[in-house]
Order: structure tokens, then C-alpha cells, then sequence
């Protein structure tokens, strides 16, 4: 968060710092080239993503038991 320290300007030019460089990286045809993975980069220090709530943890299933399914006859 290096960026916003260095450059003190008012939220309209925020604003279009941030606004550029997001519609930039989505009209690019290639997601993964190096041009926007830097521009990807740029925006995160502008704009940095909130955290996110950890998952929760993940269940555990067992197969069926035999006896459930046993053939009659």
C-alpha cells in the first residue's frame, strides 16, 4: 500500500485512478498477459479487495452400511 501513501488526491480523481485501469482489464482480450496482470496489480494497491470470511470446514461423509441395502430373497 505503498501508492496511496505517496499520492494524496481527492476522491473524484480516485475514482477515475481506480476506474481506468478496471474497465482497461475488462475489455482486454488476454486476461493473462503481462500488461494486465500489472494493471491487476496497480488496481490492488488502489483499491485493495476485503478480506474474506475463511470457508467452513469440510464434512465428512461415509459410504452407506451393507445391512441397508442387502438383497431380499
Amino acid at each position: 500500500m505503498v501508492l496511496p501513501e505517496l499520492i494524496n488526491v481527492g476522491g473524484f480523481a480516485t475514482e477515475a485512478l481506480v476506474r481506468l485501469p478496471s474497465r482497461t482489464i475488462d475489455e482486454d482480450r488476454y486476461p493473462l498477459s503481462p500488461r494486465i496482470v500489472a494493471l491487476k496489480e496497480i488496481l490492488g494497491q488502489l483499491r485493495p479487495e476485503p478480506e474474506r470470511e475463511p470457508l467452513p470446514p469440510r464434512r465428512h461423509y461415509e459410504p452407506p452400511s451393507k445391512g441397508r441395502y442387502k438383497r431380499r430373497g
